[in-house]
């Protein structure tokens, strides 16, 4: 019961801040960026809400706890100091400035008017679709599991219930209700994230114990203290996931969108260090619960642990680990306030996405096309309209039950942080960035996910994964995870490269020079 009163005060809460906001949005300016003026707090919570969802807390934290063990916390770790910190610290600044400068609210619009193509726009936008929807889908994956564990509801029931939940307060509030609705979610997950961690380290007897019961248990191999190691039993792999965890943030739509919205140079900087500050509490908790898997679950039937089922690919069901150790280790008061911190993570995480994408479609490939244009009114409702259209798909994907959340994000990840992250990031400083560096990018970055996932990941080939595995390289070349690191590595040396071969042709050369004079007029 305490469950179903802590679940409804929230959803709630959460539509009637949508319906306050609407009130405030009367443009697709004010609909998708809440009007420029965003401060730092809500910029800062907006940021690691949609950063860390139900895909971190259930699928990344079950997954990598389980094969890391106590070393997952540096996932965590990255993901504070590369994907907050250091993000905002080079991409902060000079994304608000130029873009608004640019006078562009969508990605595939900053690339457009940065390079002076609308080819790149189109093609950008078609990539932002197609590989935000399997992320969305990884967070109702996520969410839906929680759900079916506390509630007892059907996994696609939970799956089409919290569809048409963010529909509804997305479309209703826009960007405004999802920036207010991320810092009171924030404030939960920070009280939520320390709760847990507390609970269940107390539930094994405390920190020490904890760590000294995690010595015990022997690896693949029979070798104990491997899960309680300092760099784990895998720390190659390790890396990989270090990498496109936190680096791929900085190519990613829904979070670079936050740098554009964001008021001024001030509120950058607190928002570095709230953000910052943020990350490590909930990303390094959620890593390092999730390290101590192995206590509460087990494949090997372990009395007084839950049982790992397999999926019908005969692979673990990681994203039931942590469902299992909550279940194991809270008591019910606190478990509501649990449920409340994953569906606020998640939420904020899905309205991003959904704004992201919508947005995108509606600007950069809907607009352009109508011969009598669009106006104000007529653009809002049209992203109201793709909102609804992208959780639908999402929803579909989301009730394949087999796929994996860290699959999912990982092929979204990495095609979008491939595609987008060097073009991006270099073109905020560098006015020697080409056209054909950009397309190569974009090329590359799609072409490496796309062929990686039609190897490894569909299961068109099985004789080529079981040859591949029977080599026994310690670089997982299988994982999705790698393949999207390796393709934001390959897209960062890619694009100068391309750049110095081809030059900036001499009629973008003025043009160029103009858009960087918006760093001068800030000063």
């Amino acid at each position: 019961m305490v469950l179903w009163i802590t679940l409804v005060a929230y959803l709630i809460l959460m539509i009637g801040i949508g319906v306050y906001c609407r009130k405030k949005t009367s443009n697709v300016n004010d609909f998708v960026l809440g009007g420029r003026n965003i401060g730092g707090w809500f910029t800062a919570f907006a940021y690691g809400t949609s950063y860390f969802s139900a895909v971190v807390f259930i699928g990344y934290a079950g997954q990598f706890g389980w094969l890391y063990g106590v070393s997952a916390t540096w996932i965590g770790i990255g993901n504070a100091v590369i994907g907050s910190l250091l993000a905002w610290l080079v991409l902060g600044r000079r994304t608000r400035v130029m873009s608004k400068y640019l006078n562009a609210s969508t990605m595939p619009e900053f690339f457009e008017k940065r390079y002076n193509s609308k080819a790149l726009k189109t093609c950008s936008a078609i990539i932002v679709f197609a590989f935000l929807i399997p992320y969305t889908a990884s967070v109702y994956n996520g969410l839906s599991r929680l759900f079916e564990s506390a509630f007892g509801i059907d996994y696609n029931w939970c799956i089409i219930g919290m569809a048409v939940f963010t529909a509804i307060y997305v479309i209703i509030g826009g960007y405004k209700a999802t920036a207010v609705n991320d810092f009171i979610q924030g404030v939960i997950m920070l009280v939520g994230i320390a709760a847990v961690v507390i609970c269940a380290l107390n539930n094994k007897g405390g920190l020490s114990s904890a760590v000294e019961q995690m010595s015990l248990i022997p690896d693949a191999s029979g070798e104990t203290g491997k899960f309680s190691a300092l760099f784990g039993p895998d720390p190659i792999n390790l890396i990989g996931v270090v990498i496109l965890t936190s680096l791929g943030t900085w190519g990613l739509p829904q979070m670079v969108q936050k740098f554009y919205a964001i008021k001024d140079d001030t509120a950058i900087k607190r928002g570095t260090i709230i953000s910052t500050l943020f990350a490590v509490v909930v990303a390094g908790g959620s890593y390092f619960l999730g390290g101590f898997g192995r206590l509460f679950a087990t494949m090997t039937g372990e009395e007084g642990k839950y049982a790992v089922s397999t999926l019908a690919n005969d692979k673990p069901d990681y994203d039931s680990i942590i469902p299992a150790v909550l279940d194991t280790a809270l008591p019910e008061i606190l478990m509501g306030i649990v449920i409340v911190l994953v569906l606020s993570a998640s939420m904020s995480t899905l309205s991003s996405l959904v704004l992201a994408s919508s947005s995108t479609l509606t600007v950069d490939l809907v607009k352009p096309f109508m011969k009598k244009g669009m106006d104000e009114k007529k653009q809002v409702l049209c992203i109201r309209v793709f909102i609804a259209i992208f959780l639908l798909l999402s929803v579909v994907i989301a009730m394949n039950k087999n796929a994996y959340i860290t699959t999912l994000m990982s092929i979204s990840w990495g095609a979008l942080a491939g595609a987008f992250l060097a073009p991006f990031m270099y073109g905020l400083y560098s006015k020697k960035i080409t056209k054909p560096a950009v397309w190569a990018s974009f090329i590359s970055g799609v072409g490496i996910t796309v062929v990686h996932m039609c190897l490894f990941s569909l299961g068109w080939f099985p004789q080529l994964v079981e040859k591949v595995a029977s080599l026994g390289w310690k670089l997982n070349i299988m994982s999705p995870l790698n393949a999207g690191a390796f393709a934001m590595i390959f897209g960062l040396v890619l694009v100068p490269v391309v750049s110095l071969v081809t030059r900036v042709k001499n009629k973008d050369k003025e043009y160029v020079e103009e858009v960087f004079t918006c760093f001068k007029k800030s000063e």
